[in-house]
């Protein structure tokens, strides 16, 4: 077994895995983010051989419950399902986090999926009482959720 590889990549290498993990493999899905080229938006691949197996995505956005931080939102975390439960996506966060604190970000904010609330929360995320609503894109319960980057 090859060990995990954790790069930085352009944001179109990942939209085949969030397409097939986060919007069901539809192909008319959207996976893209209007931000996605923005140069100071970092997008993280985590490789096996030449497999990209998981992915996370971070952009610099204002936080509404730390409005006078500098954040950046969390989106697009996805491991393939034959590869879950071995720390990918904890792995990919936790790179990240160290980038964004060189940054000097002090939150880090997502629309966390209520199935994936637990993940979040092992990593040391908290959850925003009485921002749970459903995604317009994917027409999941999700719940607004941060952590700080201390």
């Amino acid at each position: 077994m090859s060990e995990l590889d954790i790069r930085r990549v352009v944001a179109t290498s990942l939209h085949d895995l969030r397409r097939r993990v986060l919007r069901g493999g539809d192909p008319a899905a959207n996976v893209t983010d209007p931000r996605d080229d923005e140069p100071s938006a970092l997008h993280f691949a985590g490789v096996l051989g030449e497999r990209v197996v998981a992915c996370a995505s971070f952009y610099p956005t204002p936080s509404q419950d730390h409005p006078d931080a500098v954040a950046y939102q969390l989106r697009y975390v996805a491991t393939e399902a034959d590869e879950r439960g071995r720390g990918y996506a904890a792995r990919l966060l936790t790179v990240g986090e160290e980038e964004l604190r060189r940054r000097g970000a002090r939150i880090l904010w997502a629309n966390g999926r209520d199935s994936a609330l637990g993940f979040y929360r092992r990593e040391g995320w908290s959850l925003v009482a009485g921002s749970e609503h459903l995604s317009r894109e994917t027409q999941l319960p999700h719940t607004r959720i941060f952590k700080e980057l201390i």
